[in-house]
């Protein structure tokens, strides 16, 4: 068995297991991965100041399944699947909340060793709750490895009271980014700015999706949008980047009554000072998004199979697991690229 983990700053390196990973309850399943992507989280943990408590790299895997326990009979062997890494338990005051992600068994359940080995096991728990989907055969595993980042974003845009025609924001233009910027349109959102430095995503963006506005941050990117805006700037705007200064930048160009969403991870102890007042004065909110459930891996499931978002355009880099460096270095650079995936064959 091959798994990948961080090895020190910047760098990971993959672990060969002398034996191969075992059931350890008949509620488990065994899968061999086929695809998974790199996530920005996963960037932050390797390069950077990761705030959650998880160190665990992979956690958008797509495969096959090789081995189940005796209680499982939703699945078969063979059977081509998605894996959620964390399941909540509905029972408990956060999940009756909605706030599944809060959920005490959410952060505890996961797949082992990580969703970047070329095979995992598959928790009862997860299994039982819903976290393992079946894929039409119309799906690649590449297409399947972008369910959760989807449904990450789809569970984020959900949490905005929205109307018709409203005009938003995205600070980061990368994969992430350009999700969030193909839900706004499915909502109906009128103009759509997509800021950035990165002058090949901006293009990228531009190249590929229609009725959006690419906006490069070096460019008086704040009187570019007031001026789109009837100068009172945009209703919502969401901050698909670990930046502290786009979060800075967010309040500064979100309308007087508007809404800030923080969905990119910030790095560990990350601070950011603001006038409260201006908050209160403009009757701002703040709102923030961690993760999705696996209420929302099943929307974004639907949506794929059904292309009414189609993400085929965003994979623009493939790499095999033992070359999983290169991988996570093309990922940070983001000079050329957009989703990188990394596959077991």
């Amino acid at each position: 068995m091959n798994s990948v983990k961080i090895a020190g700053k910047g760098t990971v390196q993959i672990n060969y297991a002398k034996t191969d990973i075992k059931l350890g309850s008949p509620g488990d399943m065994i899968i061999r991965m086929k695809a998974c992507g790199i996530c920005g989280s996963d960037l932050e943990k390797v390069f950077g100041e990761y705030g959650m408590s998880s160190g665990k790299l992979g956690h958008e895997p797509s495969g096959e399944v090789l081995s189940i326990g005796k209680n499982v009979k939703d699945f078969k062997i063979g059977d081509r699947v998605f894996v959620h890494h964390h399941v909540g338990c509905h029972n408990c005051h956060f999940c009756k909340h909605g706030n599944f992600t809060m959920c005490q068994q959410y952060q505890q359940s996961n797949f082992q060793p990580c969703g970047l080995s070329d095979i995992f096991l598959v928790p009862e728990w997860n299994v039982s709750k819903g976290g393992v989907l079946k894929l039409p055969n119309t799906m690649s595993y590449e297409q399947a490895s972008l369910i959760e980042p989807l449904a990450c974003c789809i569970r984020a845009i959900n949490k905005v009271k929205s109307y018709k025609g409203d005009d938003v924001a995205v600070f980061g233009a990368g994969p992430a980014g350009l999700m969030l910027v193909m839900l706004a349109k499915l909502h109906g959102f009128d103009k759509i700015f997509l800021l950035d430095f990165n002058s090949f995503r901006l293009e990228f963006s531009k190249r590929n999706i229609e009725g959006i506005t690419p906006v490069n941050l070096k460019n008086g990117f704040e009187e570019i949008i007031r001026s789109n805006t009837e100068n009172r700037g945009v209703d919502l705007s969401i901050v698909a980047t670990s930046s502290l200064n786009a979060l800075s930048n967010a309040f500064e160009i979100t309308r007087k009554g508007g809404t800030i969403l923080q969905f990119g991870v910030p790095g560990k102890n990350s601070s950011f000072e603001f006038d409260i007042a201006k908050i209160y004065s403009n009757e701002l909110t703040f709102l923030s998004s961690y993760a999705a459930s696996e209420i929302e891996t099943h929307q974004a499931l639907n949506l794929l199979q059904e292309k009414t978002v189609d993400l085929d355009f965003l994979v623009t880099h493939k790499f095999k697991l033992q070359d999983s460096q290169n991988a996570f270095d093309c990922a940070h650079k983001a000079a050329d690229c957009m989703k990188v995936i990394i596959t077991s064959d």
